[in-house]
């Protein structure tokens, strides 16, 4: 039997709504575009990596009651080491994790039409093949810890960091699930004309340990699909304008692309985790779809904006479960008894903060 969200299985009626058979809805852009302040150029409106020492311990800088969102400012390993001394089982279902890609080596791309640097700060550049291993081990490590038993995580990279990320997960033990190819519908050109154009990137999906079950939503993902079974290869395109207007992040993510992740991976009302926040994407797709959310960043400049995008998004998102699926649960469902677990983000406690 799938394990997977009882109220999406494939004999609910709630799933005979037309909405659900249409991929583009999920790959639309949502949110109520606010304008960029007059006299003040989109590019000018985006904001650079902060230079400021992040607060350590990591403090509270963003907390959306309304719907259980919460951005921290600090160190990923700090936070994540103040979550397991406080829940030394668990309490995240799913990660969503950004890290460095380790890209920025001097080099150049093109963008607009226009020759640019792909350095995008001390935090993308890489230290060497040893000291990137034990960063990539020390963050994943800490996070399989913060993982829920069913737990699963997501990890986006591209050649230059995805393979140690791979061979860190097996070495952990994670259970690689899936290799995902994100194909991008419009690339940008590469300007040495001495390889092939680099139009993908890959997530692995990975379940905590090798013994537990994990929630796969077979059923929905088929549906998003027309009636086929979804395979691992997903063309989509890169963030669209209206998720860049109150500044952008050089690695940012399609908000589609986090959302197929949490639908397929997630129930509604569990609580999720991204250690390499950015611009906040992986928020605004929990907060579409009714997930918790947690989140940390090095650079208060990108939270900043991350909370931006969160406030202009309340009460504006499109609501693909407008039946109430939630009401739909029961409550004692194998497939669904994490949602049990009242993980509270309110109740962290760090040294030095009150």
């Amino acid at each position: 039997m799938k394990n997977q969200c009882p109220a999406l299985s494939e004999n609910n009626p709630a799933l005979s709504q037309p909405e659900f058979f249409s991929a583009e809805l999920l790959r639309q852009a949502t949110t109520t575009t606010c304008k960029t302040p007059a006299g003040e150029s989109a590019d000018t409106a985006a904001v650079k990596e902060s230079v400021i020492t992040p607060p350590n311990p990591p403090r509270l800088a963003y907390h959306n009651q309304e719907n259980d969102i919460r951005l921290y400012h600090g160190d990923c390993l700090d936070l994540l080491d103040a979550i397991a001394a406080q829940y030394p089982d668990g309490c995240f279902d799913m990660v969503f994790a950004d890290p460095p890609y380790f890209l920025s080596n001097n080099g150049s791309t093109c963008k607009g039409g226009q020759r640019v640097s792909v350095n995008k700060g001390q935090w993308d550049k890489s230290r060497g093949l040893r000291a990137d291993f034990k960063f990539t081990r020390a963050w994943l490590r800490r996070v399989k810890r913060a993982l829920n038993p069913g737990g699963t995580i997501w990890v986006s990279g591209t050649q230059h960091s995805i393979h140690v990320v791979g061979f860190v997960l097996q070495s952990l033990k994670f259970r690689i699930l899936n290799d995902i190819t994100w194909e991008k519908m419009n690339p940008p050109p590469n300007l040495a004309c001495r390889q092939f154009t680099h139009s993908t990137e890959t997530l692995i999906w990975a379940a905590r340990d090798e013994g537990t079950d994990h929630i796969f939503n077979y059923d929905l993902m088929r549906r998003i699909n027309r009636g086929a079974q979804m395979q691992s290869v997903w063309r989509m395109n890169a963030p669209t304008p209206d998720e860049k207007v109150f500044g952008e992040h050089p690695t940012q993510k399609p908000v589609a692309l986090i959302t197929r992740c949490l639908l397929a991976a997630t129930c509604e009302g569990e609580w999720v985790f991204d250690p390499f926040l950015g611009s906040g994407t992986t928020a605004i797709a929990c907060q579409r779809n009714r997930r918790r959310f947690v989140g940390i960043d090095l650079s208060g400049s990108y939270l900043d904006i991350a909370a931006a995008r969160i406030r202009a998004e309340s009460g504006q998102g499109v609501d693909l479960f407008e039946t109430g699926l939630e009401n739909q649960l029961p409550a004692d469902s194998s497939s669904h008894n994490r949602l049990a677990r009242n993980f509270k983000p309110e109740t962290f406690t760090f040294p030095g903060i009150s």
